[in-house]
């Protein structure tokens, strides 16, 4: 099959015959194997640099209703600048359906996003300077998943959703020897691709062959280098023919709901969906079609700190809504209702002291930088079913800090004996039973 030329055919289907698979009384879709804690992994890269003064300390009210026990009123200079949202997705706070660690940290390195993201992406300190086009020193969670589970993870089974700026889409694999583009995840980034430029490209029918402009390129770029079966000098991940078939079916799906006007906003958030939000929407969607055992999902919204205090908060509002969001679409996915663990941490802080700049409500910005010690203190939030996660715990020590989040999906995963070795980091033993 000519995979660049996919969305020219009609009626791609995944190829084999469909099975049901037996359902196990515990909601589990197989059992659990090996010394697998749960047999999906959600890992939600919350916000990008999160003040642990707005969040879990709620100095300006509680901002994360969704996910944080309390109901503090939000300050009243920065009420006015909060979108109103639908009700909580919950029933009551993610919090109480897991274990919250208060005093998390992100210890060693440069704390910028670069460095935050690839920290937790790979469980490895990195000091390496800003490169958007080298691929990470030490292997992802990703190659790690798919090289050492038993059986080896297959490529629809291993996601990374995120923005399709800087340097994000190249942290679906390393350059470490051994690993690389054959055990990667399928990465894709909605903001670019499900976005009125590719809409107005495949309005006019264009062949999605021809090199005349620049976004043709992307778009067949995206479907041939990233999700072909084909291992070669220009192929990214190994996907099976049929893994290949059926991600593009599903991509036509995504694209033919698009140009309907059925992605504008399905929520139905006033003011319409930031990009957090979308990236959840897309990770959604991937996890009722594969039902991935691992998925990342990247949320930046919070980074307008920078510039504007308020929009900051506003956006935190939002990805707390949008991770609720997430988790009950899980708990109503056959397959990863109670048998799917959730991650929630933010990559770095943001600084104490303000910089120079003033929103419209008089509040300061903020930055993140290494001198700042507020800029490495975090939060991490692992929910996931009883029985298996302790429920509505709060570490209030000092205990954890980012290199720890792969070691903990490798032993909820069980592929901790083939990762022996790398992983500087230990597990997060004490979120479960």
């Amino acid at each position: 099959m000519k995979r660049r030329n996919f969305i020219k055919k009609a009626g791609l289907t995944a190829v084999g015959t469909l099975v049901l698979p037996y359902i196990l009384p515990s909601g589990r879709l197989f059992a659990a194997t090996g010394n697998r804690k749960a047999n999906h992994v959600v890992f939600c890269l919350f916000a990008s640099g999160v003040r642990n003064l707005e969040s879990i300390y709620k100095n300006d009210g509680n901002l994360m209703p969704n996910l944080l026990n309390g109901t503090e009123a939000i300050s009243s200079d920065i009420i006015n600048s909060m979108s109103p949202l639908p009700s909580s997705p919950l029933i009551q706070p993610l919090q109480n359906m897991g274990t919250l660690y208060k005093q998390f940290r992100f210890s060693s390195g440069p704390t910028g996003h670069f460095n935050g993201h690839t920290t937790a992406i790979t469980g490895q300190h990195t000091n390496n300077t800003l490169s958007l086009r080298e691929h990470p020193s030490f292997p992802t969670v990703f190659e790690l998943y798919r090289k050492h589970s038993n059986p080896q993870g297959a490529a629809k089974n291993c996601w990374w959703v995120s923005n399709s700026s800087n340097l994000y889409p190249i942290l679906n694999y390393s350059q470490f020897p051994g690993y690389g583009p054959e055990f990667g995840a399928n990465q894709i980034s909605p903001s670019s691709f499900f976005s009125s430029r590719t809409k107005d490209i495949l309005d006019a029918d264009l062949n999605l062959s021809s090199n005349q402009k620049d976004a043709i390129g992307d778009i067949r770029n995206f479907l041939d280098y990233n999700f072909g079966g084909a291992l070669d000098q220009f192929a990214n991940v190994k996907n099976t023919l049929p893994e290949a078939e059926q991600i593009h079916a599903w991509i036509k799906k995504m694209i033919a709901e698009y140009k309907s006007g059925l992605h504008n906003n399905p929520w139905s958030i006033s003011g319409g969906m930031n990009g957090d939000m979308r990236n959840v929407f897309y990770a959604e969607e991937i996890l009722k079609e594969f039902a991935p055992e691992l998925l990342v999902v990247n949320m930046t919204g919070v980074d307008v700190a920078h510039t504007n205090f308020s929009s900051y908060c506003n956006n935190l509002r939002k990805a707390d809504w949008a991770v609720a969001h997430l988790w009950s679409v899980i708990q109503s996915t056959p397959g990863m209702a109670n048998d799917t663990i959730l991650i929630v941490a933010p990559e770095i802080g943001r600084n104490g002291q303000p910089n120079s700049l003033v929103d419209a409500n008089g509040r300061f910005a903020l930055d993140h930088t290494s001198s700042d010690p507020l800029a490495r203190e975090i939060f991490c939030l692992v929910a996931g079913p009883p029985g298996v996660v302790n429920q509505g715990k709060v570490v209030t020590s000092v205990e954890g800090e980012s290199i720890d989040i792969v070691p903990t999906i490798a032993d909820i995963l069980d592929f901790k004996n083939g990762a022996a070795g790398i992983l500087p980091g230990t597990p997060l033993n004490s979120a479960f039973i």
